[in-house]
């Protein structure tokens, strides 16, 4: 009787628990991603990601030489 008992209380406080309201996250989504690279770049990914960040950076820079020298080359042409 005493393990029938305990599994019972032990059902209803389980029954108690999920009854409870979720929490919202405390953090938005952009942040936790933030968070994520920055804890990346120091763990066994880094050079990956430090890799990625700067192919990122290199890319901006291609962008916006081409843009200037779209801009220049149509200033010119009027």
């Amino acid at each position: 009787m005493s393990t029938r008992r305990s599994l019972a209380l032990g059902l209803v406080a389980l029954a108690l628990a999920a009854c409870g309201k979720a929490k919202e996250p405390q953090v938005d989504a952009a942040t936790e991603q933030a968070q994520a690279r920055e804890r990346a770049r120091h763990d066994a990914f880094g050079t990956q990601v430090q890799s990625i960040d700067k192919a990122q950076a290199l890319q901006q820079d291609l962008n916006k030489k081409a843009t200037e020298n779209v801009d220049r080359v149509e200033s010119q042409a009027k």
